[in-house]
C-alpha cells in the first residue's frame, strides 16, 4: 500500500499503472483500489471521492491514448 499525503492526480496514476493491481491511501479520500490499472469505484463512497476516482480513471484513459 503506498500512501499519499496529498491528492496528486499525476503521481496516483504513475503508481496505478506502473503495479497494475493494488491499493493506495490518499489523504482526505482513503482506500482507494485499482486492479489492470483502472481505479475501482465502490459501491458505497463519497462524492468527492467518486470525482477523484472518476479523474484518475479519465487520466489514465488519455495517457494511454497518448502512448499509442
Amino acid at each position: 500500500m503506498r500512501m499519499f499525503p496529498v491528492y496528486a492526480p499525476k503521481l496516483i496514476v504513475k503508481h496505478a499503472r506502473i503495479f497494475l493491481c493494488g491499493v493506495v491511501w490518499v489523504k482526505d479520500l482513503g482506500r482507494l483500489e485499482f486492479d489492470r490499472g483502472r481505479f475501482l469505484l465502490p459501491k458505497k463512497s463519497l462524492p468527492k471521492v467518486k470525482q477523484a476516482i472518476l479523474e484518475l480513471n479519465a487520466l489514465i484513459e488519455s495517457q494511454h491514448h497518448q502512448a499509442v
